[in-house]
């Protein structure tokens, strides 16, 4: 008897898995051969500590410690890029508590941006990025050493209720377990209706990203995060290039996700708008998909008409950087022991508040 199953091996997945590793045994189940294959394979690895809903902003300082202590790789900076019209150019720049600075600034920092185009710039220092693999690995690492399993190819088939809990027919395996965790990202209400749990309503949201070459053979390792008001796009050094991408949220099925043409496309020329070097050719590019709650706050706790069937979901564009609250808060409410997270915001994130 296993005391915790944790379904999927995303992020979510096995932070949760480790941290549950240090009070019962655990088995996590993947269906694809690797953890981290889909949301948390394909993101653009960074912390802002003031990126999304209040609930996720305190999930984010609450992390804020694990990811400057063990976890960033480079201190980033952020910059927002406003063109005459942009309205929503004053909310962002208050939201994420920024300072304009001036287009000279801008361009010193940036010598691709186009002054005749742009008419505001909002910059901060305090965005980091975030070695994804790494995290993943660390975790994974942690729950082994506590005895834990990870089985990957492990497509959940079935899963029945018993009198100690649930059984999991998932792969060429059945596993017994006395806490089903639901942590499948864009799968996890389709994991509720199979285990007969009534679905919150998690929507997958495709994000397309595309690799572009450096721009005018710049040096871009010191190039901030750039992005448009409203996040209407984000362009990003990664490994001597960019990553833009036009921050689509297409609602979409569970699936493996791929770039729509067109929609890349248009977040390309919205990128373009802004700068000097035309977008000549893709290196490569991708596709994940982003999933939220109906009112895009996390979901994390039990059910409220199984307390055995553990939700961890709607992590959206948030995972990595709030993940490691969010699993000691797992940790916390299936050991019954206190949080150090304020009761409210524990009460916010209950997946109770849709039933």
């Amino acid at each position: 008897m296993i005391d915790f199953l944790v379904i999927g091996g995303g992020i979510a997945g096995i932070s949760a898995a480790a941290e549950l590793s240090t009070i019962g045994k655990v088995t996590l189940l993947e269906t694809e051969d690797a953890l981290a294959y889909h949301a948390s394979g394909r993101s653009a690895a960074m912390f802002e500590e003031t990126y999304g809903k209040p609930t996720t902003i305190a999930l984010n300082r609450a992390s804020k410690a694990y990811h400057l202590e063990v976890n960033a790789s480079k201190q980033r900076g952020l910059m927002l890029l406003g063109k005459p019209g942009d309205d929503a150019f004053d909310a962002d720049l208050s939201h994420m508590a920024m300072t304009q600075i001036t287009l000279e600034e801008a361009c010193a920092m940036v010598p691709i941006l186009d002054s005749n185009a742009i008419d505001r710039v909002g910059y901060h220092t305090e965005a980091w990025d975030i070695d994804t693999d790494a995290m993943v690995q660390r975790y994974a690492r942690h729950l082994r050493a506590n005895g834990g399993e990870v089985q990957t190819k492990a497509k959940v088939s079935a899963i029945a209720k018993t009198p100690q809990g649930w059984q999991v027919q998932a792969g060429d395996g059945i596993y017994d377990a006395m806490t089903l965790v639901n942590a499948a990202g864009a799968w996890a209400d389709e994991i509720a209706q199979m285990a007969g749990i009534a679905p919150l309503g998690i929507q997958p949201m495709r994000r397309s990203m595309a690799r572009i070459p450096t721009p005018g053979n710049h040096d871009v390792t010191d190039w901030p995060m750039m992005f448009g008001p409203g996040e209407t796009w984000y362009a990003k050094p990664d490994a001597g290039a960019l990553i833009v991408s036009p921050a689509d949220e297409h609602p979409v099925a569970p699936h493996d996700a791929y770039a729509d043409d067109m929609v890349l496309a248009e977040g390309l020329a919205r990128y373009e708008a802004h700068v000097i070097t035309p977008v000549t050719r893709l290196l490569s590019n991708w596709a994940g998909l982003r999933s939220f709650a109906p009112d895009r706050q996390l979901a994390i706790g039990r059910d409220k008409a199984d307390p055995s069937f553990f939700w961890c979901a709607g992590q959206g564009g948030y995972g990595f950087q709030t993940v490691p609250a969010v699993s000691k808060l797992v940790l916390s409410l299936l050991s019954d022991t206190p949080s150090e997270l304020d009761r409210g915001l524990i009460t916010a994130l209950s997946p109770h508040r849709f039933n």
